[in-house]
């Protein structure tokens, strides 16, 4: 983890954060752009590093600028399961930061990744003076939950190739695909898919073996290209 002090980069990268249209922030006036600006930690984080960690509290509205982030819970025996997947540009831990609660889950980077840390005060401040902001934050979190209520289901009543089906398809709408419209545009480690899909690595590797053996997807290393995206469809839908 460092701290980003160029005075000109900072200024770019909050810039970045705040008018890319995608962002939460980018419907506010100047002014409020400004104090943001000022308001603003931005910090660079390489693959591995802990973004914040499950049971402190948060010290600001993290914005993900650049790289990929998994939320993940700590379960029995130090098994984690992934929760979501990240982007650029979006928020991360505003739960915890809205709520004024701890973290119930961690975030770490999954490859390098700069993250913006806004201060507290003034987040509340534009959100109490700001209809329009604070709507948008509620729709936020109302998607956030659907999203949340979908994959409880899906962990919970799928079967193994249906879970890994919707995992992939998941990553496919977070990331999209490489430049050949195939390829997953992320590179998780077979222990990282399982986690996301809630069963043992073994079974992950098994499982994405059988797809590749039907056709269903092609395994290059580590990364992972979708051959039949109906197919894929077809077997998560089927559960």
């Amino acid at each position: 983890m460092q701290i980003i002090t160029d005075n000109n980069l900072h200024n770019q990268l909050c810039r970045v954060c705040i008018e890319n249209p995608h962002s939460l922030l980018s419907e506010l006036d100047e002014k409020a752009k400004r104090q943001i600006v000022e308001a603003t930690v931005c910090i660079s984080y390489k693959k591995g590093d802990i973004i914040y960690e499950e049971g402190n509290m948060p010290m600001g509205l993290l914005c993900l600028l650049t790289g990929k982030v998994k939320i993940f819970k700590a379960g029995i025996g130090g098994r984690q399961q992934i929760v979501r997947m990240a982007k650029p540009v979006g928020f991360i831990g505003y739960r915890a930061f809205f709520a004024e609660e701890i973290h119930i889950a961690s975030a770490e980077a999954i490859e390098d990744s700069i993250v913006c840390r806004i201060k507290t005060e003034l987040i509340f401040n534009l959100v109490r003076t700001t209809p329009d902001l604070a709507m948008d934050i509620i729709r936020a979190f109302a998607t956030d939950l659907g999203f949340s209520n979908r994959r409880t289901v899906t962990l919970t009543q799928k079967h193994i190739r249906g879970r890994l089906a919707e995992a992939l398809l998941v990553l496919k709408d977070t990331y999209g695909y490489e430049e050949d419209n195939a390829t997953l545009k992320v590179c998780l480690t077979r222990e990282d898919l399982a986690n996301l899909s809630n069963m043992t690595t073994a079974n992950a590797i098994r499982t994405l073996s059988n797809f590749a053996t039907e056709g269903v997807v092609e395994l290059v290393g580590k990364k992972i290209k979708i051959i039949q995206k109906e197919k894929l469809e077809q077997i998560n839908e089927q559960g």
